[in-house]
């Protein structure tokens, strides 16, 4: 059976966003707000409720702006700084559901969690304000495919840099943020997709952990997607101007973009 869900981009700028501390550039001081990015993450809205991909620093103001409600569970892409220092707005949640929120994540994530939130989980005898302290609770996942909130999730690896990060397959989208190299064995889960979600930091001809515009292309064109958004952008690719001669079906994303997608169940 054929099913919808639809996903929104909570943040699509890179680890500094845009605009930048200090900087005086032509996008860092655009009035176009879809040159303002605020760092990734995704919002999933699945058949049983919301869930997140990464918790990054201004969550707060996305999903306020988004006007989110509840989120019942995180998945983490991997323990940079940028994808995860909003864990602790996840208090809310923790209230209004009366139970602890799950974080899908891989093992090495986990414990950057503990060590940069370490009050958040502390056992309760040592914790020194109960009423202040996120519900939280570990999940781990790795390379398996799983389900979530009635979506069915297929994670595969890709290489940021030196650091292993899961890309997520939801359906017939696929978001692939933080990467430089995609291994041989996570291409076919790259196939048939309406909508490529596809990490691109700048022009210029390399950079050690991330795509440039000419390598985010090339995946474009061996994967051939119906349509793909770039996502974790610097402040050196201005949104009108990028996507006038990006080829058709590729754009830059912005920040509140919401995509549909289809899965099977």
């Amino acid at each position: 059976m054929t099913m919808t869900g639809s996903l929104t981009l909570l943040g699509t700028g890179t680890s500094m966003g845009v605009p930048m501390i200090g900087c005086d550039c032509e996008v860092c001081r655009s009035t176009n707000p879809r040159n303002n990015r605020t760092r990734t993450g995704v919002l999933v809205e699945a058949p049983e409720g919301n869930f997140l991909i990464d918790t990054p620093p201004e969550l707060r103001i996305q999903l306020v702006r988004e006007h989110v409600h509840m989120i019942e569970a995180v998945v983490f892409t991997h323990g940079h700084a940028d994808h995860i220092l909003g864990l602790d707005d996840l208090r809310i949640f923790g209230y209004k559901r009366k139970a602890a929120v799950p974080l899908y994540c891989e093992a090495a994530v986990e414990d950057t969690l503990r060590s940069v939130f370490s009050y958040a989980f502390l056992p309760p005898e040592q914790r020194k304000n109960k009423h202040s302290v996120p519900q939280l609770e570990f999940k781990r996942i790795g390379l398996e495919a799983f389900s979530l909130l009635g979506l069915p999730i297929r994670p595969f690896r890709i290489s940021h840099g030196g650091t292993p990060v899961l890309a997520f397959r939801l359906g017939n989208v696929a978001f692939c943020t933080d990467c430089k190299v995609i291994p041989d064995e996570s291409w076919p889960f790259l196939e048939n997709l309406d909508t490529l979600i596809l990490d691109c930091l700048w022009d210029e001809p390399q950079h050690p952990t991330h795509l440039t515009v000419d390598e985010a292309l090339e995946v474009v064109e061996r994967v051939k997607p119906r349509r793909t958004y770039l996502t974790h952008v610097s402040h050196k690719l201005e949104y009108e101007a990028t996507n006038a001669r990006l080829p058709d079906g590729v754009e830059l994303s912005y920040d509140g973009q919401k995509i549909a997608f289809e899965f099977e169940t």
